[in-house]
């Protein structure tokens, strides 16, 4: 009865600690993406639909681009736990309590111009009416930046906050000069600037020197005819700038969703594309946030093992039971060889005190006189008799246990020779 009771005991503790301490991973997650019919929002969808098949739904909150993502995810009121961030606007001491699962993709900075441009570059940009990107969005965040490099700024020239699409159909009608926009190579409007006549991809001088000063911008080149080859559009090879995408989480999300979230990460990513080799990505880079614990496990040994043969809530469920189970089966062990040690000690003992009070009784008998008043002693050793006849012992003590009843035997009857006094 006593072991059924502990047992119970140790079950309803061990439950109350799984709940408590190791708790299931939310069946419901968010997600800051971006514009509408942008790359941040179709990575998201892709990522939405495989998290469906593992029982999580991941909802999708549009927002202005990267710099509105970040903002976000620091926002403690914000539901946002997940988001797609261009590298290069913020940092592990500006944003404490992200964590980066690891670049995805590549976000290239296209430099559209209305016709033929000089070889200044940027520079050439003064008093032209450029699209720069809505507030709120990565591209504007990157090109104002470069561009007050450059000395070109408000005062200098007509900066619009539009979208991808409206800058390409502005720039397309002859509504604005230029457009800088950080967009995929997938991108619908970029492919269709890349193969109108009306409109050139300019190439970005001194890009060594970019890169230096800007330590998170690649150097990459779009070869002559990738826009339409018949035609042979671009007409030469254009160096061009992009940023990696990572996907950041806030550190207190469940590990299992981030898991989840790196598996999705690499089957939508990993395939070759124009700018990138096969299984590129994702990759272990933490170029502005550390990498989470979860992540860097993942890229030295894959997935965890439960979620490789299990379903994900199973998994899950047995997951955190280890977690708790592997440390407890470390102590309880070592018990299981310590406890028969320490319980026959105990028995020792208590059988010890007995042969203790019967040596002093035997003592006492060896010092008598014959012909004494032996009540006391006899009193004594039925007392020491008693409690040898009821002390519970297993099975492996009884010899012992036997073993100091005919000790006490012997000395009642050394006792009982006392009472008859020597003849003369």
């Amino acid at each position: 009865m006593r072991a059924i009771s502990g047992a119970a005991i140790t079950a309803a503790v061990l439950s109350v600690m799984i709940v408590l301490l190791l708790p299931l991973p939310p069946r419901t997650v968010t997600m800051v993406t971006g514009l509408e019919g942008g790359a941040y929002q179709e990575v998201g969808k892709r990522y939405r639909d495989i998290l469906a098949l593992h029982g999580v739904t991941l909802e999708l909150i549009p927002t202005a681009g990267a710099v509105e993502n970040l903002a976000r995810l620091r926002d403690p009121q914000s539901k946002a736990a997940i988001g797609l961030l261009q590298n290069g606007i913020t940092t592990a001491r500006e944003s404490p309590g992200l964590e980066s699962l690891g670049t995805v993709f590549y976000e290239v900075l296209w430099l559209f111009h209305r016709g033929p441009m000089d070889d200044k570059g940027v520079e050439s940009l003064r008093g032209r009416k450029i699209s720069v990107g809505p507030e709120g969005s990565g591209t504007r965040a990157l090109v104002m930046e470069l561009l007050a490099r450059h000395g070109v700024d408000a005062r200098f020239a007509e900066l619009l906050p539009l979208t991808h699409q409206e800058a390409g159909e502005r720039l397309l009608r002859g509504d604005i000069d230029a457009a800088l926009m950080l967009a995929s190579w997938d991108s619908p409007v970029v492919r269709r600037l890349l193969a109108d006549e009306t409109v050139e991809l300019v190439t970005f001088p001194r890009a060594d020197a970019y890169v230096a000063l800007y330590p998170f911008l690649n150097k990459l080149t779009v070869p002559a005819g990738m826009g339409d080859i018949a035609r042979n559009r671009p007409k030469r090879d254009v160096t061009v700038f992009a940023v990696k995408a990572s996907l950041v989480v806030r550190n207190d999300l469940h590990p299992a969703i981030q898991s989840l979230l790196l598996d999705a990460a690499e089957q939508v990513h990993s395939a070759p594309a124009i700018f990138q080799q096969s299984r590129q990505f994702p990759a272990p880079e933490s170029i502005d946030l550390p990498l989470s614990d979860t992540a860097r496990q993942f890229y030295r040994s894959g997935r965890p093992f439960l979620q490789r043969h299990l379903p994900f809530w199973l998994a899950a469920t047995f997951g955190r039971i280890l977690v708790l189970l592997i440390p407890l089966v470390g102590v309880i062990y070592p018990l299981f060889w310590i406890m028969p040690t320490v319980y026959g000690w105990r028995i020792r003992r208590r059988i010890d005190q007995i042969y203790s009070e019967l040596r002093l009784l035997e003592k006492e008998a060896d010092s008598a006189e014959p012909g004494r008043d032996v009540t006391g002693l006899h009193q004594e050793l039925d007392r020491l008799e008693h409690r040898a006849s009821h002390l519970h012992v297993p099975l492996s003590y009884t010899e012992l246990l036997y073993t100091l009843r005919e000790h006490i035997a012997l000395v009642r009857e050394r006792v009982a020779k006392l009472e008859t006094p020597p003849a003369l």
